[in-house]
This record gives C-alpha cells, structure tokens and sequence, in this order.
C-alpha cells in the first residue's frame, strides 16, 4: 500500500483513507469500474494496479498479500482468475481514469476509474520489433553499403573520364 503523502488526506486520518482506498478496490474489482472523485481515483490507480500485478504473480504468498487489503474473498477470487487472466498480456495500465462532468452536490471534480479489458493490440508490439530489427540491420548493412560504394566508385568514375572524352570528340567533328 502506497505511504499516504504529507499534507491533506481524502480522509480524517491515514488509517480512514487506507480502509477507504481498500473499500474503493473492493467495488472496482467487483464491479469493474465505479464513479468517483477525480483525487480518489487518481489515490486508487497505483493500489489497483499494485494488487492487478499481485494477481498476476498467482502464488499464495501473493494471495495473502492482497487479502491483507481486500477483505472479500470471492472478490479476491475473481481477481486472481479472471480479472489476472485479462490482464496477462498488458505490462501495465491496467486502470483507465475518464474525467465526467462535476458532481451535482459541491461541484467536486467527478471521475470513472474503470479496468481496461480491451485486449493488447499485437500489431503495435510487432511494429516495435519490426522497427527495431529494421534498426539494427541498417546498423548491420551500413558497413557493406560504404564498402561496395567505395569499390564501384573508381569503375564508374573511369566510366565518366572516357565518356566526356567522346563527347568531346563528337563535339569537336559537330563544330568543324
């Protein structure tokens, strides 16, 4: 769990704002996305995500580290079997926050923070790799690009030498 931050809390005490925070990640994993402030979600994603990456691990010692925070075990169940299981190919970001209109009470600044099913794109993971290996052997085919120029470079500048020579020569029979 992240060491609440010096200064104002979303709570009365750093003990409220861990068992709400806890709360909050109970009801997004339950329910897959909640509504609420813009600062309480901003405090929520890096524990989400934290207990996402717990999951993902999968073993017991990483089980009881979430139970530790969410205290529903049907709801820590669904987070190691399905939410896990959606989440195996992402490296991160497991949390989108969308920003909606304000609050009608006080005018708070209100949030979605939801969890990203969609799956990972591959297309973007294979240009990446594609680009690289494109990178790597431009580095490679540099060298011989250099060498081959060098080597026909003296036959095409012999090849030039005679051809401005005959047309010279064509010029010379043209003007007489």
């Amino acid at each position: 769990m992240p060491t609440p931050k010096k200064g104002p809390r979303l709570a009365s005490s750093p003990a409220h704002e861990r068992l709400m925070l806890a709360n909050m990640a109970t009801s997004l994993f339950q329910y897959g996305r909640i509504t609420t402030t813009l600062q309480r979600a901003k405090r929520l994603r890096p524990l989400a995500e934290r207990l996402i990456t717990f999951a993902k691990r999968g073993d017991l010692h990483s089980r009881r580290r979430v139970m530790r925070v969410i205290r529903n075990k049907s709801v820590v169940h669904v987070l190691f079997t399905q939410i896990a299981e959606q989440m195996e190919q992402r490296e991160g970001g497991y949390t989108r926050i969308i920003k909606i209109a304000p609050r009608k009470g006080d005018a708070a600044p209100a949030a979605i923070i939801e969890l990203v099913t969609e799956p990972v794109s591959p297309k973007k993971a294979v240009v990446k790799e594609a680009e690289a290996a494109a990178k790597v052997a431009a580095e490679d085919e540099t060298p011989a690009v250099v060498e081959e120029t060098a080597a026909e470079a003296p036959a095409e500048q012999a090849v030039e030498a005679e051809a401005p020579a005959e047309e010279t020569a064509d010029e010379a029979e043209k003007a007489e």
